[in-house]
């Protein structure tokens, strides 16, 4: 049986979370109602949009502008700061809630999730009558509203879901694509930022359809890795599965707010290697290996993106992450400023757990190695470890992390 997916993502997350806190606590203005923006302090580097109501989009404002710009398009817009607390408290409340409705879910931010209705498909008379029951549900309970998209795909549920809003529920099931997704403009692609969207068009592509019967060839020659990636999912082409984790097995993370936006990979790839090294060492400290390992993209307009893999086998070697991130990391990027990157680890098993090798460590024992591959990174880094503990965390530092300026990011574990 084809697995059928919803994505579930809330309206307007954080201006919907701060306008019933207000309301809860006496305010007779819904902010939701009236021109309203949820941003920080402007004269702070996170001076910018977070979210914004119907009303403001009505004045041009959009998400990641400068709320100085903001207040120019509407001198009486309403400004609120974020409440990040509030903001996880009413994501674990949803996640809860639709975790008993089917425990299938993956959540890949704040306000959005998959939800692999197959198993629980027998108990409603169609996928598109669940989701119906859902989004109410979800509005009778919490009081804010979500839209769900419907597919075959990961990928065109997600795009589904950012069909018209709010508060309603779309299907884009494959065959579907040419009627629903072609016609689009391939700024509405998932992955297709504003550099990605530019180049495009210098290549005269200017809907999705045109898009997925574009030579492939001619996308990777122009956008490398990404551009098959555009391609694959112009074409709807995504098998990957809905990944729920259960709650005793989270995984270890790190993610970094950079002081700058970054452009560069290879400034990129440093603070990979930085936040690999981090959930290494602390897998490590745990007695733990990952299966499982993602990388996190937000961008300078807030907008996050996320992609994970399977290791060939478990691992809790630094080496064998950071290479994954970066391979994931390209796969990734759109070429549009960072403001954070993340890696996370999942899938975790205990280390005293017996592992099969994997097919490098193979090659390495069949040509006549001593010791397998990842072994040699294994040794390599409990030496690092022990240095660390003894001496500080500082002892030893990796040359391509070494600055003269010093330290261009905070670390903080998720």
């Amino acid at each position: 049986m084809e697995h059928i997916i919803f994505h579930i993502d809330v309206n307007s997350a954080y201006l919907s979370w701060s306008a019933l806190s207000l309301l809860e606590k006496g305010s007779k203005t819904d902010l939701r109602q009236i021109p309203a923006i949820i941003g920080g302090d402007m004269e702070k580097r996170h001076g910018v949009v977070l979210a914004k109501s119907i009303p403001a989009k009505k004045y041009g404002i959009v998400t990641g502008e400068p709320i100085v710009n903001a207040m120019r398009k509407c001198p009486f817009l309403r400004l609120e700061a974020p409440d990040h607390h509030l903001y996880a408290e009413k994501s674990r409340q949803l996640m809860q809630l639709l975790s008993d409705i089917c425990p299938e879910i993956e959540q890949v931010s704040v306000d959005e999730c998959y939800m692999d209705y197959t198993p629980i498909s027998h108990l409603y008379p169609s996928p598109y009558e669940a989701a119906v029951m859902i989004k109410d549900k979800v509005r009778d309970t919490f009081g804010f509203t979500v839209n769900i998209g419907i597919s075959d795909r990961k990928i065109l549920a997600k795009m589904a879901s950012d069909f018209r809003k709010p508060d309603l529920v779309h299907t884009l099931y494959s065959y579907e694509i040419k009627e629903k997704m072609w016609p689009l403009p391939v700024s509405s692609l998932f992955m297709c930022g504003k550099s990605s969207v530019e180049v495009l068009r210098k290549l005269e592509i200017e809907t999705i359809g045109q898009l997925a019967g574009t030579d492939k060839k001619i996308l990777e020659a122009h956008l490398k890795s990404h551009g098959t990636l555009l391609w694959e999912y112009a074409n709807g082409i995504d098998d990957s599965p809905v990944v729920s984790t259960p709650p005793d097995s989270k995984g270890v993370g790190n993610s970094t707010t950079l002081s700058k936006d970054v452009t560069e990979r290879e400034e990129a790839c440093k603070t990979l290697l930085s936040l690999s090294e981090s959930v290494a060492a602390r897998l490590r400290k745990a007695g733990q290996l990952a299966g499982m390992v993602s990388v996190e993209i937000k961008y300078s307009n807030f907008r996050s993106v996320s992609h994970q893999t399977m290791l060939y086998s478990p691992s809790d070697t630094s080496r064998i992450i950071y290479d994954t991130a970066c391979r994931l990391f390209d796969e990734l990027w759109d070429h549009s400023p960072i403001r954070l990157l993340g890696v996370r680890t999942s899938k975790l098993v205990s280390a005293t757990e017996p592992i099969q090798l994997s097919l490098f460590d193979l090659n390495a024992v069949a040509g006549n190695e001593k010791e397998p591959a990842s072994e040699k990174l294994a040794a390599l880094d409990k030496a690092l470890d022990d240095i660390r503990n003894k001496f500080g965390n500082d002892a030893v530092v990796r040359g391509s992390l070494l600055s003269p300026k010093g330290k261009d990011a905070s670390h903080r574990s998720p």
